[in-house]
């Protein structure tokens, strides 16, 4: 992947400007409006896991292509406590934080591929895909 937009995220309105970034992006992969939503929404849960977590990150945004077939990448890196157990976290209520517990299991929902690794201490690296239809 070309990296073609990096935003650093650092507070609620990186989350904004990463979501604004990532559709602005799809949009150009001529996405349907449906999936634009989708591909901000998970670019947004993964943003705000971010600031709660990490308190600083980045996330890179390119053009992916796969067997003929286009899409959006999008990488989130961040150096913050890590996640110890990356099974626990991938499930539907679990949560550090007290919050809802929908971040990284929607997000993974939301795009067609997910991949996160993560060692504690060291950070998270989660990378996201999604393809035109």
């Amino acid at each position: 992947m070309a990296v073609e937009l990096k935003v650093t995220v650092t507070s609620d309105a990186d989350i904004v400007i990463a979501r604004q970034e990532g559709r602005r992006l799809a949009s150009q992969l001529e996405f349907t409006g449906s999936d634009l939503t989708v591909i901000a929404s998970a670019i947004s849960e993964i943003a705000r896991n971010i600031v709660e977590y990490a308190k600083k990150g980045e996330i890179e945004m390119g053009r992916a292509e796969r067997n003929g077939r286009r899409g959006i990448v999008v990488i989130a890196r961040d150096q913050g406590p890590g996640i110890r157990d990356i099974t626990m976290a991938l499930q539907d209520g679990y949560s550090t934080s007290g919050s809802l517990g929908l971040g990284l299991p929607g997000a993974r929902r939301l795009m067609d591929e997910f991949e996160i690794v993560s060692e504690p201490g060291t950070g998270t690296t989660v990378t996201m895909r999604n393809w035109a239809r």
